[in-house]
């Protein structure tokens, strides 16, 4: 089972073939390569020249133009293949390496394209770091520029706010308080009362009013506490005794 991605970019392609995994080796890795669905395979190459005329790999070096080697084997993981142009049996120019590993051939990139990587990476993580700190900045007319962050507002809503202490009221608040208290309760009396806390609040018509003294009880009382009174001054302060000394 054959399976590849084409894309504009040769990095960006992976290609296996699934019933050669089983076989693969160092004798059998360039036929396994140079499979027709392979997409980093050229017809066009010395390799293709020699296995249609049947012959030995050995006369590649008797050859000019693109031409493929193995480089590199650890079966039976991994196995590394370069293409080359060929321009004498003493002389030849690396073109591109390719890397097997379990099966799955990809292409090695070149050290431009790696710095090329990594230079788009790094510029790209700036600027989405400029856009982020540019998204927290805030700008009025009155104040200037500062800085507002989400988190921070987030933080400040999972605080537990702090009570303010509160400041003692004056005497003129009280006095006024305890004046408009006394003129809602002549206005508006209690219908319930509350004789001792804890027990059920009870009308105030079914409270027991003690009776009142008759008046002429409270007469008399009266008059005994003035002739008692009249009494004490007539006597007068009592008299000395003189001490023996």
């Amino acid at each position: 089972q054959c399976r590849f991605i084409f894309s504009d970019n040769l990095l960006g392609i992976s290609w296996v073939d699934s019933s050669w995994i089983p076989i693969l080796n160092n004798g059998s890795v360039l036929d396994y390569f140079s499979e027709r669905s392979n997409p980093f395979y050229d017809r066009t190459c010395n390799n293709e020249v020699v296995k249609m005329q049947r012959m030995t790999l050995d006369h590649l070096n008797q050859m000019v133009g693109v031409e493929y080697i193995l480089l590199h084997a650890q079966e039976p993981i991994l196995f590394i293949i370069r293409k080359q142009q060929r321009q004498s049996p003493t002389q030849v120019m690396p073109l591109a390496d390719y890397y097997i590993i379990a099966g799955v051939i990809y292409q090695a990139p070149d050290l431009g394209s790696v710095i090329n990587s990594r230079v788009l990476t790094a510029v790209h993580g700036i600027q989405s770091a400029f856009e982020e700190a540019m998204s927290y900045c805030r700008y009025h007319p009155s104040k200037g520029y500062w800085w507002h962050f989400k988190d921070q507002e987030e933080r400040e809503k999972t605080k537990p706010k702090a009570k303010k202490k509160e400041e003692p009221s004056s005497i003129f608040q009280r006095q006024r308080v305890d004046a408009l208290l006394l003129d809602l309760r002549q206005k508006f009396p209690p219908r319930f009362v509350q004789q001792k806390p804890g027990e059920k609040p009870i009308p105030v018509d079914q409270i027991k009013k003690e009776p009142e003294p008759a008046p002429e009880a409270v007469k008399q009382e009266e008059k005994e506490t003035v002739k008692n009174a009249q009494s004490a001054g007539a006597k007068g302060p009592p008299e000395k005794r003189m001490r023996l000394q």
